[in-house]
């Protein structure tokens, strides 16, 4: 797991916050394994931060579904079900598109910028030799910054703890996933470009066929 002091830009964040970022992001990567115990003093001492900070984050987590806490067994990351894809599917399928749309009326400068540098490192990238955990931090990152462009916070949440539990489907699959994930973090640059444009009826459906084609990917590799 990365070191908590060392993530990038969070200088400014609280241990909480910090020790979340982390924790989550082992969580959603699967480098904690589903089913695995997450132990307190494990990560304190791997993160660096007192044991308060770690107990404030794994509440978070708890309620984000990405660890459970059993009585008198300790917790556990949770297990990835596949038959969650279709509820995950469906409130995806719903908000992205609206996210999509809302990022491209409602971007600011700055999030133009972070966006266009996001562009700007895909078409340098060749993503088929890039390998495929890095791809999907990658992912992550671009998602999560397009959920940020909407300044919703609320849609912003939910999408977050969505695209999370996403992941981690994915995760399970990247090593059968038909020609791999570099096509789908592929298909991140016309939206990028769509949102960056202000062109939000674009942006919608780009959105939407993004998460169609995830869903129908994990079909096809189970």
């Amino acid at each position: 797991m990365q070191n908590v002091l060392t993530i990038s830009g969070a200088e400014e964040l609280s241990y909480a916050e910090r020790a979340y970022r982390a924790i989550r992001d082992s969580l959603v990567m699967l480098e904690i394994r589903p089913g695995a115990p997450v132990n307190e003093d494990q990560l304190s001492q791997e993160l660096g931060v007192g044991r308060t900070p770690v107990r404030e984050a794994l509440k978070r987590l708890q309620y984000e579904r990405l660890i459970v806490t059993y009585p008198r067994r300790g917790t556990f990351a949770t297990e990835v079900n596949i038959t969650d894809l279709a509820h995950i599917s469906e409130v995806r399928q719903q908000l992205e598109p609206m996210a999509a749309a809302q990022a491209a009326r409602r971007a600011t400068e700055q999030d133009r910028t972070e966006l266009e540098e996001l562009l700007h490192e895909l078409e340098h990238t060749d993503t088929s030799r890039r390998d495929s955990g890095e791809l999907m931090r990658m992912d992550l990152r671009v998602h999560r910054a397009i959920y940020g462009a909407t300044h919703n916070p609320y849609l912003e949440d939910t999408l977050v703890r969505h695209d999370n539990l996403a992941t981690r489907i994915w995760c399970l699959f990247l090593d059968r996933l038909p020609g791999g994930v570099s096509g789908h973090v592929e298909e991140h640059r016309p939206l990028l470009v769509a949102i960056a444009e202000g062109d939000a009826d674009k942006a919608a459906e780009l959105a939407r066929s993004h998460v169609e084609g995830f869903e129908a990917a994990v079909r096809a590799a189970i």
